[in-house]
């Protein structure tokens, strides 16, 4: 029998979409939908009901963690903060949450002392320790301590730097271009930057990540079996997360819009799909409105009829249809808005792009990947967000500027030496910084304080954002990129962007 064709292979992979949409859009078990801030997130199921008894629910180390543990469908499969507050304080810290291994500012905290989990509890940060490459480039030091664990030596003699993120979601997998912020658990031998091989190293990918997790979240002495990691990979692989609804605008699918989770399903996906770079690998141009979910509310296109299976909700068809414009218009925004891109590693020194001074983008230039919002290729970024805001620290105007518009968590702070940057003229100069990125893990000067941009669906129900939950908000993170790219948005424009945002 002949092999089937890549088209072939996506074409059956739909069919099989839609089957689980049509099976489970009868069946109110395959969808989970929670309240968030703004509206609700949805959570659909394309393998059935959930088996709470499943691996994934299950406490496969030492200290009582589990995949559940970090990852709340009603937080869209992250955490938050209001969320482990209340955590914290049902259980006097005693939730596996707080485990001292990674939920707590340094690993020799007591597990009832507020203060010593006070970055999760504030911004919803895991502590990642992790071994400064032997082979670095670079040189590091710590200059601002404020836990006393940034660099301290291992049992071995490695130097051990403590880094704080946030938990990735752990659905809409399947649009991913990388593992991890700093891509660590995708490796050269299992990238997902190629049609052919993506299925087979997404799965390879995860399944190493969920071992990584076990042995180190959970702190597990005992390889998880081949079953219980199928398991594990089958759940997640079938989860697909996206807001449904909003307090004014309804329903998300609407009138023709294409919001919520059972939309998302549905959505074409392979390595490269619209890239910015010119890689998609089909040869198709790079399309700029990449973001094309509520285009049927544009241009006054929206009735305001009582038709609507949510017209008798209190919010009056004139509001409901202003909400539904005012998201709209945030969605053209988030495609056309100019931005004078600069300093950004990864963008301004690409070598593919003639390394510009000044690149002129959109919000898509970085979330190209339609209707998802990560990059459909890896392509880690500096723009600023690992920066240090203290004093004195930062020599960049337009990062200072961004900086100062966020919740900056009291983060340890680090100087790197010995590595020439790309906007220096190739000179050796030392940076300051709280999240070294890719670079801890390759040890390589390029790769240094560059992190992935996460997929966007679902942020409403996840905040705070970015990599260490430095915007407590969404107007916050519009607010950082206005400043630091001059973008000269004005006060209903950020509005705008922000419910569409919130829309996703």
């Amino acid at each position: 029998m002949n092999k089937p064709t890549t088209w072939e292979r996506i074409a059956l992979l739909f069919a099989a979409v839609f089957v689980a949409m049509t099976v489970g859009a009868h069946d109110p078990g395959n969808s989970e939908v929670s309240n968030d801030p703004t509206g609700a997130t949805e959570t659909f199921k394309l393998n059935g009901k959930t088996n709470t008894q499943g691996a994934f629910f299950q406490s496969l180390g030492t200290n009582g963690r589990s995949c559940s543990t970090c990852h709340v469908a009603d937080q869209a499969m992250s955490i938050s903060p209001p969320q482990i507050q209340q955590r914290f304080e049902r259980t006097r810290g005693g939730d596996p949450l707080f485990n001292a291994v990674d939920g707590a500012n340094c690993a020799n905290a007591k597990t009832s002392s507020e203060a010593a989990h006070s970055l999760l509890l504030s911004h919803g940060l895991i502590r990642i320790a992790l071994a400064v490459p032997a082979n670095a480039q670079f040189t590091v030091t710590a200059v601002h301590d404020p836990y006393g664990c940034a660099l301290v030596p291992d049992s071995t003699g490695r130097t051990i730097l403590s880094t704080y993120r946030r938990p990735l979601p752990s659905t809409n997998l399947r649009f991913l271009s990388t593992m991890m912020w700093d891509g660590r658990e995708s490796p050269a031998t299992s990238p997902l930057n190629s049609e052919l091989s993506f299925a087979s190293n997404l799965n390879a990918d995860l399944t190493q990540q969920a071992k990584d997790a076990v042995s180190t979240h959970a702190q597990g002495t005992v390889v998880p079996t081949s079953a219980q990691l199928a398991d594990i990979i089958n759940f997640e692989m079938g989860l697909a997360t996206a807001q449904v609804s909003d307090r004014f605008a309804g329903s998300l699918d609407a009138r023709g819009a294409l919001g919520g989770a059972r939309n998302l399903v549905a959505e074409e996906y392979y390595p490269g799909i619209n890239d910015v770079l010119g890689a998609d690998p089909h040869g198709i141009a790079l399309d700029e409105s990449s973001m094309t979910l509520f285009a049927a509310w544009e241009n006054g296109g929206i009735s305001t009829g009582n038709e609507d299976k949510d017209d008798n909700d209190g919010r009056g068809p004139e509001g409901r249809r202003a909400a539904r414009s005012d998201i709209a218009a945030g969605e053209v925004l988030f495609n056309t808005v100019p931005i004078n891109i600069t300093a950004v590693r990864g963008l301004n020194d690409s070598a593919a792009l003639g390394s510009p001074a000044t690149l002129k983008g959109t919000c898509t230039t970085c979330h190209d990947a339609p209707n998802v919002g990560n990059h459909s290729l890896p392509l880690p970024l500096d723009i600023g967000i690992a920066h240090t805001p203290l004093a004195g620290l930062e020599n960049d105007p337009s990062i200072e500027k961004g900086l100062a518009q966020l919740d900056e968590p009291d983060l340890p702070v680090f100087l790197v030496s010995g590595c020439p940057i790309p906007f220096s003229g190739g000179q050796p100069v030392s940076f300051y910084t709280t999240d070294l990125g890719k670079g801890m893990i390759s040890g390589l000067c390029r790769d240094l304080n560059r992190v992935k941009g996460p997929i966007l669906r679902g942020l409403a129900a996840r905040a705070p954002y970015f990599h260490n939950g430095a915007a407590a908000t969404l107007l916050q993170a519009v607010n950082f990129y206005n400043q630091r790219f001059s973008m000269n948005l004005t006060e209903e424009q950020k509005r705008q962007l922000v419910a569409f945002l919130n829309s996703l």
